[in-house]
């Protein structure tokens, strides 16, 4: 045993040697003497805590699987998004950015300590189960989440299509916890899609920032050259591709910064600027936003509204504003390092605070009293026909109408009825055509 703690010293003692070789500034490079002492002693400190599990511990761990968990222990301990990939985390993450795997299809996150969702995708099998950006999501099947770390979880809701998985969730305003099953599937998404709102507004609904969103918005600007108004809706959305962010606000900006990342390491940071040649500079914007919109949704949502350049409608983002990147240790294993923070055009950080609208609107139907007899004499037979049908069970549509109205690429005066964040949206929207057109 003595012989094996002296090894496990040696190495830590020859890689701080050999950092200082190399010449990083961590270790030896201040010259303050005390400073040095400081950090041996922790050193030494760190691997007699090692020798001490090893030899007392009640499991037989190899030294390799407690320098895991002390990696491991590290990066949580951090900050909610730095980990450590073992083989299997690393392998696993390689595949889900491949762009389609096995999974729920939601986006989840720690806030306070507790897995989080901060959105589902539209259209994927966790969005049908019904979970909602908020949700606490306290067990995996039978595995409590106290405790788990991020990629844990993840790993554990990622798994064969067609295999079914449990999720115990606690939801705001609900009196006990709710239990869904949901089966998972191959999660493929449609990032940007369009509809029309009146023949004057144009409606993007943008679910994720993958690769082909600025072509995809870029597309949709151009089928649609007299547009007089532009809402995007950017709720639930969880983010993704820092150039995709930054390509979709300098869209809407001619000049100055869009965002900035700011770390300790001077080569890290960076400011992204906006650029004047193909701006769309006087359409009127409203950004829809809510606590699912986190990352790029608030990068977009951040900038555009610092810039003046569109009115945030919704509720108040997610706030999750850092950068991480994957740095490989070995071939097979490597860090997820939070490395900078994101900043706005004035300034601000989006961490941990998030994005506050201009219009602050809770989700919502809008209630409105009909009158059901307060028709033309054109409109009464139709009426009273529809009326009998009642009577008859023959009212509803057939599967292959309803569908084939789900499918029109416009915006109902139902639709705006049943989201009264939208209805929102589009009312500033028409108040902001107006005044533009009276200039």
């Amino acid at each position: 045993m003595k012989r094996k703690r002296g090894i496990i010293a040696a190495g830590f003692l020859s890689t701080f040697a050999a950092m200082t070789v190399i010449g990083t500034p961590s270790l030896f490079a201040k010259s303050d003497a005390n400073s040095t002492v400081s950090k041996l002693e922790a050193l030494s400190k760190f691997t007699r805590v090692i020798g001490t599990v090893e030899k007392y511990y009640v499991d037989d761990l190899t030294i390799n699987e407690i320098i895991n968990k002390a990696i491991k222990g590290l990066m949580a301990n951090l900050d909610a998004h730095s980990s450590f990939l073992d083989a299997k985390s690393f392998k696993e993450m390689k595949i889900q950015t491949s762009g389609e795997f096995g999974g729920l299809g939601v986006t989840v996150g720690m806030r306070d300590g507790a897995l989080t969702v901060i959105a589902p995708l539209e259209g994927t099998p966790a969005y049908k189960a019904g979970l909602k950006s908020g949700d606490i999501i306290l067990k995996i099947n039978d595995k409590s989440t106290l405790n788990m770390t991020l990629d844990e979880a993840v790993s554990l809701m990622r798994g064969k299509p067609k295999t079914k998985i449990t999720l115990t969730i606690v939801r705001k305003n609900e009196p006990k916890p709710i239990v869904v099953t949901i089966i998972r599937d191959i999660i493929k998404i449609q990032s940007v899609y369009t509809k029309k709102a009146g023949s004057d507004i144009l409606y993007i609904r943008v679910v994720s920032f993958d690769k082909k969103v600025v072509h995809d918005i870029k597309k949709a600007l151009a089928e649609n050259p007299h547009a007089k108004g532009l809402v995007i809706d950017l709720r639930n959305n969880p983010g993704g591709l820092l150039d995709q962010a930054v390509g979709m606000v300098d869209l809407f900006v001619d000049k100055g910064v869009i965002v900035s990342q700011k770390g300790r390491i001077k080569e890290e940071n960076q400011v992204y600027k906006a650029h004047e040649k193909g701006t769309y500079g006087k359409i009127p914007i409203v950004v829809l936003v809510n606590g699912g919109s986190a990352s790029a949704s608030e990068i977009v949502s951040g900038s555009l509204q610092d810039h003046r350049r569109a009115v945030i409608v919704g509720e108040k983002t997610f706030g999750k504003g850092s950068v991480q990147i994957i740095m490989p240790i070995n071939k097979s294993e490597a860090l997820r390092l939070t490395i900078a923070r994101y900043y706005l055009p004035s300034g601000r950080t989006i961490q941990a605070v998030g994005v506050t609208p201009d219009i602050n609107v809770s989700f919502g139907k809008v209630t409105v009293e009909e009158n059901h007899f307060a028709l033309k004499e054109s409109q009464l037979k139709e009426h009273l026909k529809g009326e009998l049908e009642k009577i008859d069970g023959k009212a509803k549509k057939s599967e292959e109408e309803a569908e084939a109205l789900s499918k029109e690429k416009v915006i109902t005066t139902e639709d705006l009825y049943n989201d009264n964040q939208l209805k929102e949206g589009i009312d500033i929207l028409r108040a902001l055509i107006i005044t533009q057109e009276r200039k």
